[in-house]
């Protein structure tokens, strides 16, 4: 990758909260349909976090959020048994000034500044930003889109008339080899500008085309954002999977990006819903001191 720094700043913002069940996070040994139907207890509000790259290519979402009209409209979830499944997994809270707009605005960003976006996954609360995108480039593995196709999308978490949008720009990126023998464990990958600051490594588990994206800067411990491959990252460290998933793809996954901490000690893994994740994103941005 280049010395020089394409990244001038790598920021995160949330687009609401989102109640979950302890089984979600995790670890669990019940099957995921079990615990769905039988738990009582939600955790408290996590976040639904987007993180923004300003790369000098343009402006980069990696996921956008939960759409605010899942709380305003009656309809955006499916109707009977498949939403009374929905209902169970989740609970959301988003304000009028959440909205992934309104949290760029914040950081002095026009939605229109959105140059590429990067979804781990096509869950809803990962693409709830993408009818403000049609302007974007939105990236997307080729796997995730293929398993959306698949029948009983909706029972898979896949929300398909909020996904396969009019005037959407989709670019569905397969993993290939990167040549790259820092990245340890992943052979594979996507090199989303070519220049090594942004690799998108395949994370599969929670859905089986999830992927993370490396954020790589001089002077900057490196950056993964997982999407949910964990909801907390010391769980993540510890070789804990989540609740929901394929628990045998997570755990390779997570093996994979604990093998990546060997060539990456100061790596810092950003999860969607980890409450951490600010705080560990602020401390990671600090430059790292200047050597004798």
């Amino acid at each position: 990758m280049t010395h020089q720094d394409p990244i001038s700043r790598v920021s995160v913002l949330s687009t609401g909260t989102v109640q979950i069940r302890p089984e979600h996070v995790g670890p669990t040994r019940k099957n995921t349909y079990v615990w769905l139907a039988t738990s009582r207890a939600w955790t408290r509000p996590r976040p639904i976090n987007t993180y923004v790259i300003e790369h000098r290519n343009g402006l980069v979402l990696f996921d956008t959020g939960q759409d605010r009209a899942s709380v305003t409209d009656q309809r955006y979830f499916p109707s009977g048994f498949i939403g009374l499944l929905y209902d169970r997994l989740a609970r959301f809270d988003i304000g009028p000034d959440q909205t992934l707009t309104w949290q760029l605005a914040a950081l002095g960003h026009d939605i229109a500044d959105v140059h590429t976006t990067v979804l781990s996954h096509l869950h809803q609360d990962h693409i709830g930003g993408l009818p403000e995108l049609s302007h974007a480039n939105i990236v997307v593995s080729e796997r995730e889109w293929s398993s959306m196709q698949r029948p009983m999308a909706g029972l898979r978490g896949f929300l398909r008339d909020h996904i396969e949008l009019d005037g959407l720009h989709w670019d569905r990126v397969h993993p290939e080899s990167l040549g790259d023998p820092g990245l340890a464990s992943f052979n594979t990958g996507h090199d989303l500008f070519g220049d090594g600051s942004l690799v998108l490594l395949p994370t599969p588990g929670h859905t089986p085309g999830s992927m993370s994206l490396l954020v790589r800067r001089p002077g900057h411990a490196p950056l993964l954002m997982v999407g949910d491959l964990t909801y907390d990252a010391d769980l993540l460290e510890a070789g804990h999977v989540p609740g929901a998933g394929h628990k045998g793809q997570m755990h390779q996954s997570v093996t994979a990006v604990n093998t990546l901490r060997q060539a990456f000690p100061d790596l810092a893994v950003l999860a969607a819903h980890d409450p951490a994740a600010a705080d560990r994103l602020a401390r990671s941005l600090a430059p790292e001191p200047t050597r004798p």
